[in-house]
């Protein structure tokens, strides 16, 4: 299952400085003395059970540094593992010595814009689209070899880069093979099925790797991981004594994902907070819990193609007409189409359509079921995998689909 992945920065404030601002946000309330603590942005002093894997690659890092010669590492594990918080604390004590730069791939999601932004972070004004690639590559190799120097680039979403560029990746790996006076580090960061797809990509083979992998935290860990920021983060005996095991059961029961387990902790905090009550309780993170579920699923809708949305759109208003759930693929495909001419959008084949729901059932948020009617042969029956309720405010959300709402009122007002 897909989440928002929120933008994250290369640069890293000073503690003071975070904490002042987390300070202030937690400013009168009755249960938070400093919220940001618990945000993913936070990059705390201490990292509870990863203290091995600080240790390993700053060793490794350093000697780089000091050496002069670059190293490749991939950072592997499940997402909540630790991977981006370890990297950046070890970057941070060597940013004295080393130029770090942060890539997000999901951001800069295609080979040129990775090269450009690259190139603009050593001051190159070259722009995010239009350049021959021969070009761009050597305004970047210039940069950077403009003075002698280590330069650790830190590719988080690894994965997108290596499925979109890997061309691209291969050709940066290539680096240090040209350059005369800077040496290039990557440390890229990877969940463990597109670890084992870099296994076999030409990124693979363009360069040696050393790799650090990340287990899921413990219910214990992230016991420890809560407890390290609650006296941070909420005032004096503002938990109730089992939110703290309850966040990290919950947390594990995903994977051990401590950045979940932070924000369950964040929001059954808020939740408290906002019925103007002065304790977290259980049935606060209970309900914290719900909450989080259905935000993600409605990123998850939200960031859909417009295509699919309709196919949505289609099977909720064929049920607020007929007051049924279970329509087959061609009263379906039917009401697609009757809300692509009502948009003024392209109308996709019957092929494409069936692609479409194969995906959105694959996605959970439809079922696509193959029933047999007899003498009749066999037929797809397409129902809703999510309430109605719940969907309709998030498709109508989209301003594109937005004028549907209209439709949908004059139905009901019809029937």
């Amino acid at each position: 299952m897909q989440s928002f992945h929120r933008i994250r920065y290369c640069m890293f404030e000073p503690v003071a400085e975070r904490m002042r601002a987390a300070a202030e946000e937690g400013e009168g309330s009755p249960i938070f003395r400093a919220k940001e603590v618990l945000r993913p942005s936070y990059l705390p002093d201490r990292l509870p059970h990863r203290e091995e894997h600080i240790t390993r690659l700053t060793r490794v890092l350093a000697d780089a540094v000091r050496m002069g010669s670059p190293v490749n590492i991939v950072l592997s594990g499940a997402m909540g593992t630790g991977k981006t918080s370890t990297v950046k604390h070890v970057t941070r004590d060597l940013e004295t010595r080393a130029h770090v730069v942060y890539i997000n791939s999901e951001i800069f999601d295609t080979p040129y814009r990775v090269v450009a932004y690259l190139a603009r972070k050593f001051n190159k004004r070259v722009p995010m689209i239009g350049w021959p690639a021969e070009l761009l590559y050597a305004e970047l190799k210039s940069a950077i070899d403009a003075e002698v120097r280590h330069v650790i680039v830190i590719v988080d979403e690894f994965e997108m880069l290596v499925h979109n560029g890997d061309e691209t990746f291969a050709y940066l790996l290539r680096l240090n093979r040209e350059l005369k006076q800077a040496q290039v580090s990557f440390i890229c960061l990877a969940d463990d099925l597109s670890f084992s797809k870099f296994q076999n990509s030409k990124a693979r083979s363009a360069a040696s790797w050393k790799g650090l992998r990340f287990l899921p935290y413990t219910t214990d860990e992230l016991k420890d991981i809560l407890y390290d920021r609650v006296e941070l983060a909420f005032v004096a005996d503002a938990l109730e004594e089992s939110v703290i095991p309850l966040c990290a059961a919950l947390a594990n029961s995903g994977l051990g994902d401590a950045g979940y387990a932070l924000e369950l902790l964040r929001v059954s905090g808020e939740i408290a907070e906002q019925s103007g009550g002065k304790l977290v309780r259980a049935d606060h993170v209970r309900y914290a819990s719900e909450h989080i579920a259905q935000s993600r699923e409605a990123e998850r809708i939200t960031a859909l193609p417009v295509q699919q949305k309709l196919v949505l759109s289609a099977v909720l208003s064929l049920g607020r007409d007929r007051r049924s759930s279970r329509f087959s693929s061609g009263e379906v495909y039917n009401r697609y189409c009757e809300l692509c001419t009502h948009m003024g959008l392209n109308v996709l084949t019957q092929r494409r359509f069936s692609d479409f729901i194969a995906e959105l059932d694959a996605l959970e948020l439809l079922t696509a079921e193959v029933v047999s009617r007899g003498r009749y042969g066999r037929s797809k029956v397409i129902s809703l995998r999510i309430p109605a309720e719940f969907l309709q405010p998030v498709l109508f959300g989209d301003a594109q689909l937005r004028a549907l709402s209209f439709v949908e009122e004059r139905t009901t007002v019809a029937v």
